[in-house]
């Protein structure tokens, strides 16, 4: 655990005892200057790439380059660099299930599950194991320690790259032992920093995809290789024929383009997906809105936290999606505990999440937990 003053920030990496620091260094802007500011703040430093994926890879942060630039990153920082191989536990926590969600009909996150599998569970052990007090990484967000003594996790200062989102499933013992040195800056202040120190990979790109995946086949050509892609019948609420999909393992909750021909008067958007009946269903905006939204794998950052309509949550459902106030009560014949099922009464009916996709719970700026739509 690193040491830390009631109140104070951990990316701030205040003043206290020189601690060794595992930094995961993914071959980006955002780790690089991460790396550069625990070691400038005295710490023992030492860098480490994880090779996650072995199949070919276009895009992402999992490419020879990445791990190279990553490298030539520690040699400019003067500090040791590893890589990692964890790509057998990248397959078996994060591409197979991505392909099985699929094959279910769900909308799956994979940076969320390299998050608690990877960089938060195999990285984390690992670490512990070799000695380390803390692991650093170059996430937009902040670790901050309060006057009970209790680590919270709240949004990155730069509200356009916050990552707060994908770390929902961090409690109290992961956060403790975590660094997240760019959380207090923006992206800019970031870029700055890293021309200032002469590193290559200031104006390298953010990576936008998802890794495994290669740009010019796409998520369908992926899929292809792993599961038979089913045609889909495409029908309104009352059951009329409208179109086909050729896929309906692709196709989510929410989506409005891509329906063979499922027009009308006003748009439409698909409502529920059943891979076993191959069947999309879609209605009009009015239909998508719901006021209850099924939660399952609840996790809570700090215990359960009591809402009501008075004194709501807010509840976001993408990465940089825009949070909405909600309630979260227990499913029937169940309690608000630790990965359990719960439901989301939003205060205002909000569009239906995708069964899979991640649902995060803040109070101000704080992460309280998340769970997935069920």
């Amino acid at each position: 655990m690193i040491p830390s003053q009631p109140g104070g920030d951990r990316g701030a990496l205040e003043d206290g005892p020189v601690v060794r620091v595992l930094v995961a260094m993914s071959g980006g802007v955002d780790s690089s200057v991460a790396a550069a500011l625990v070691a400038e703040a005295g710490h023992e430093v030492v860098g480490v790439t994880m090779k996650l994926w072995g199949g070919p890879s276009d895009q992402g942060c999992c490419s020879v380059a990445d791990v190279d630039d990553a490298r030539r990153v520690a040699d400019r920082l003067g500090i040791e660099h590893h890589v990692f191989n964890f790509a057998d536990d990248f397959e078996a926590k994060v591409v197979t299930p991505y392909v099985e969600a699929h094959a279910r009909g769900e909308t799956p996150n994979p940076c969320i599950e390299c998050n608690r599998h990877l960089k938060f569970d195999r990285l984390t052990t690992r670490a512990a194991a070799l000695g380390f007090d803390a692991v650093a990484t170059g996430h937009h967000a902040r670790v901050t320690v309060g006057s009970d003594g209790v680590c919270r996790l709240r949004r990155g200062v730069d509200g356009a790259k916050d990552q707060s989102y994908v770390l929902y499933m961090l409690g109290r013992e992961a956060l403790a032992g975590l660094l997240l040195p760019v959380g207090e800056l923006t992206k800019a202040e970031v870029r700055r920093r890293a021309a200032a120190l002469g590193l290559r990979t200031a104006d390298k790109p953010d990576s936008q995809d998802v890794c495994f995946i290669q740009s010019r086949s796409g998520r369908a050509g992926f899929l292809a290789e792993r599961l038979p892609l089913r045609p889909g019948t495409v029908v309104d609420a009352a059951g009329s024929v409208l179109g086909t999909v050729p896929a309906v393992q692709l196709v989510t909750i929410g989506q409005r383009r891509g329906l063979g021909g499922a027009g009308g008067t006003e748009p439409r958007y698909v409502l529920d997906v059943d891979v076993e009946g191959a069947t999309v269903t879609v209605g009009d905006r009015r239909q998508l809105a719901v006021r209850d939204q099924p939660l399952r794998d609840l996790d809570w950052t700090s215990g359960p936290v009591a809402s009501s309509h008075e004194a709501p949550l807010e509840a976001q459902v993408s990465a940089h999606g825009r949070a909405q106030p909600a309630v979260v009560v227990p499913a029937p014949g169940s309690a608000l505990g630790a990965r359990g099922p719960a439901v989301l009464r939003w205060i205002e009916p909000q569009r239906r999440v995708a069964a899979g996709q991640a649902v995060v719970l803040y109070r101000g700026d704080v992460v309280v937990g998340g769970a997935l739509a069920a």
